[in-house]
């Protein structure tokens, strides 16, 4: 028995960079609706870097579909190009230690519960990850509440020195708590 309906959103765009933070966006607004506040950070993070690699390498044109979608405990998120060649994971051997690209899909991996490639009919793909919605929700509400159940710290007053004329000196303290 389903104990809550499914979840659907869909967005279509050319993959350029300001449309890149434009999805974001999108997304993150979503996940509020759904109050799934704890996955927008990892969600964020991988359609970013799946909507990049459409900008990089995606061939004949840029656009693409990214689809959110929210089953039981799993939030699905799949970005839906019209290229039909496969991405490929770098060995981490392989890349350089100062190259700026090609790690993108292991840290995909590295932050998802799940992820893959199918194809897409005869000229696209979908690349796609899933992060769990069960584990993540309820330890963010008890840190939550630990941060404001804190008591406000007040910074040191300043008293005036025995001739009346100048500030007694106070040590320093910053206005960070913690």
């Amino acid at each position: 028995m389903i104990s809550y309906p499914s979840r659907h959103c869909t967005v279509e765009l050319q993959a350029l960079p300001s449309r890149i933070g434009q999805v974001r966006r999108i997304v993150s607004a979503q996940l509020r609706y759904w109050h799934l506040d704890a996955l927008i950070d990892r969600a964020s993070l991988g359609v970013t870097e799946l909507l990049s690699n459409v900008h990089r390498h995606a061939q004949p044109d840029k656009t693409c579909t990214v689809e959110i979608e929210l089953l039981l405990d799993r939030l699905t998120v799949s970005v839906h190009d019209h290229d039909p060649r496969m991405p490929v994971v770098e060995d981490p051997q392989d890349i350089a230690p100062l190259a700026t690209c090609g790690r993108g899909l292991a840290m995909v991996a590295a932050m998802s519960e799940s992820w893959g490639v199918r194809p897409d009919g005869e000229s696209g793909k979908v690349v796609w990850f899933t992060l769990p919605t069960s584990v993540v929700a309820a330890p963010a509400r008890r840190a939550r509440r630990a941060v404001l159940e804190k008591p406000a710290r007040r910074f040191a007053e300043v008293g005036s020195s025995a001739d009346g004329l100048r500030p007694d000196h106070a040590p320093a303290r910053s206005a960070v708590a913690g």
